[in-house]
C-alpha cells in the first residue's frame, strides 16, 4: 500500500520541515496553519496513540509533549531516522497505514496528518476498518488531510494553482487520491463511526471519527 510513495518520502525527508513551514511557494496555501492545525489535533488526542504517516515527527512531538504515549507507524527510513532524534520519547516502527507490527497495548486514540490520501479508496476503507477493530470501546480516529467538498471545488482548486504556475501542485490535485467529502464521510459511516468534519483551510479539514456505540 503506497509503497509507490516510499521513495518520494526518502527524497523529501531532509526539507520536509521547510516545506510544511512556507518556504515552498507553491504548497504555502496547503499548509497554511501547519502548526496550529496539529497542536488542535494534538489536544484532541487521548493516550494512548497510534500515529500513521509519522514523517518528521511534528505531530508526534506535540502529543508526547503532553505526556502521552504514541507508537508511530512511518514507511520511509529517511522519515524515520529524522523522527527518532526529534522525538525520542515515541516508539516509532517500519510499516504503513494497512501493514503495521501488532499492538501490544489497548489504542484510544489513531492520528495522521497530510498522509491518508496516499491510500486508495479501498486501501482506506480497508484501513478504517481494521482501526474500528483495534480501537477501545470510547476509540476514536483523527485526522489532517487534504480532500474536497464536491466536484466543483476540486476543479477551482485546480484552476487556481495553474493560473498562480504553481503545476506541481496542480499536479498533485489530479493524480494523488485525494477525496471528496461526502464519500469520506459514507465510508465511516457504513463501517460504524461517528464523524464530524471541520475545514481549517482552503485544502486542509480535521476528520474526528468516532467508534460508534
Amino acid at each position: 500500500m503506497g509503497i509507490e510513495f516510499v521513495d518520494l518520502f526518502n527524497q523529501w525527508a531532509s526539507s520536509y520541515d521547510e516545506t510544511v513551514g512556507g518556504s515552498d511557494p507553491e504548497y504555502q496555501e496547503v499548509f497554511a496553519g501547519y502548526d496550529e492545525m496539529l497542536q488542535e489535533l494534538a489536544n484532541m488526542a487521548s493516550s494512548p496513540v497510534l500515529e500513521f504517516g509519522v514523517g518528521t515527527a511534528n505531530l508526534t512531538k506535540k502529543i508526547t509533549a503532553q505526556n502521552k504515549v504514541v507508537i508511530g507507524v512511518e514507511p520511509s527510513e529517511e522519515m524515520r531516522k529524522i523522527a527518532n532524534v526529534k522525538c525520542p520519547e515515541a516508539a516509532i516502527y517500519s510499516g504503513d497505514f494497512i501493514n503495521f507490527p501488532p499492538l501490544e497495548m489497548p489504542i484510544r486514540s489513531i492520528v495522521s496528518s497530510f498522509a491518508f490520501h496516499h491510500l486508495k479508496d479501498q486501501e482506506k476503507r480497508l484501513a478504517l476498518k481494521q482501526y474500528y477493530d483495534k480501537l477501545e470501546a470510547d476509540g476514536e480516529v483523527i485526522f489532517i488531510d487534504t480532500l474536497f467538498k464536491d466536484e466543483a471545488y476540486k476543479q477551482q482548486l485546480i484552476q487556481d494553482a495553474v493560473q498562480k504556475g504553481h503545476l506541481n501542485l496542480a499536479q498533485d490535485l489530479q493524480e494523488e487520491f485525494y477525496p471528496f467529502l461526502e464519500d469520506l464521510e459514507q465510508m465511516f459511516l457504513q463501517l460504524g463511526y461517528e464523524v464530524s468534519f471541520k475545514q481549517l483551510n482552503k485544502f486542509a479539514w480535521l476528520i474526528h471519527a468516532k467508534k460508534g456505540e
